[in-house]
């Protein structure tokens, strides 16, 4: 299949892709990574009057740390990502999310930008967005505005940024030192979309759970976040009992549809499976992170 005829402009500015973007009265696409709209295209379920691609300006990419936060420019790769020191030492969660995403040749084209304003609940960086209660900066005809996680996403692959506004930042609050993470998923294939994926994160005290954040990818049209599941950690604490009840409960917090990969039962089951998983290597991270260093020679 080939898209439909569209104009195409590749702007040097955000300024000047704003212009665009207002001159086509909603009737255009912003191309970044290209790696999900090029698809929509191909097969004409998307027939926009122009693209404007993002690929020029250079300004939207980068990592950087500010005031306890990770800033990434929405045309970050995710393959620079996936090997940035500040993402290692600061965002270990999203980076083990990168290297589930696709194949070499997506993370080398893909952006960060472009899969949160894509918004397909089934990838890896909304469930991570969501979990790790990170927030995007939206620009537009008016200004800029910060739209937190809890904001973003609305169904699927539609989110709260009008037609005229361009994502230009991603903002993580950086993870707590010694902090358990984990992004548990299963798909038919790998590489594929996960049919359901659990991002995780503990802050522990001994048994005790000082912080949890769980969300899902996969369960529905849009990232959910655990809260039930969350708050029967922090309160019971890190054994198996509390482990259990947990995912128990995760599996009874989302409303998946059923379609030709999964039934809704299915993804439910697979909920709480995953929950359970994610929590447990979570647990062993931040156990073996307040391990201390063996000496030479030691097994």
């Amino acid at each position: 299949m080939k898209p439909a005829k569209f104009d195409y402009h590749a702007p040097a500015s955000v300024e000047e892709a704003l212009a665009l973007l207002q001159r086509y009265g909603g009737d255009a696409k912003v191309l970044a990574g290209g790696q999900s709209l090029m698809p929509l295209l191909n097969f004409r379920l998307s027939r926009p009057a122009a693209l404007v691609d993002l690929n020029r300006i250079a300004s939207l990419a980068y990592v950087s740390e500010h005031d306890g936060q990770v800033r990434l420019g929405a045309m970050t790769r995710q393959r620079t990502i996936e090997f940035s020191p500040i993402v290692a030492r600061k965002l270990p969660l999203l980076r083990e999310a990168t290297r589930w995403v696709g194949h070499l040749p997506i993370r080398t084209r893909g952006t960060i930008g472009g899969s949160l304003a894509h918004a397909d609940p089934a990838a890896e960086y909304p469930a991570v967005l969501t979990a790790l209660e990170g927030e995007v900066v939206a620009r537009g005809p008016r200004g800029e505005r910060v739209v937190k996680a809890a904001d973003l996403f609305q169904t699927y692959l539609t989110t709260s940024l009008a037609p005229e506004e361009i994502l230009v930042e991603v903002r993580l609050g950086a993870m707590p030192a010694g902090a358990g993470y984990a992004l548990e998923e299963f798909a038919r294939r790998h590489g594929d979309f996960a049919i359901v994926g659990i991002a995780a994160l503990i802050v522990r005290e001994g048994r005790r759970c000082t912080r949890a954040r769980l969300a899902t990818a996969g369960t529905g049209p849009v990232p959910v976040r655990l809260r039930a599941a969350e708050e029967i950690l922090e309160r019971d604490g890190l054994d198996d009992a509390a482990i259990d009840a947990a995912a128990r409960r995760a599996s009874e917090l989302v409303s998946p549809d059923s379609d030709l990969h999964a039934s809704a039962d299915y993804r439910r089951h697979l909920t709480g499976v995953l929950t359970g998983r994610a929590i447990r290597r979570a647990l062993g991270v931040a156990v073996r992170a307040e391990a201390p260093p063996r000496r030479r020679g030691e097994r």
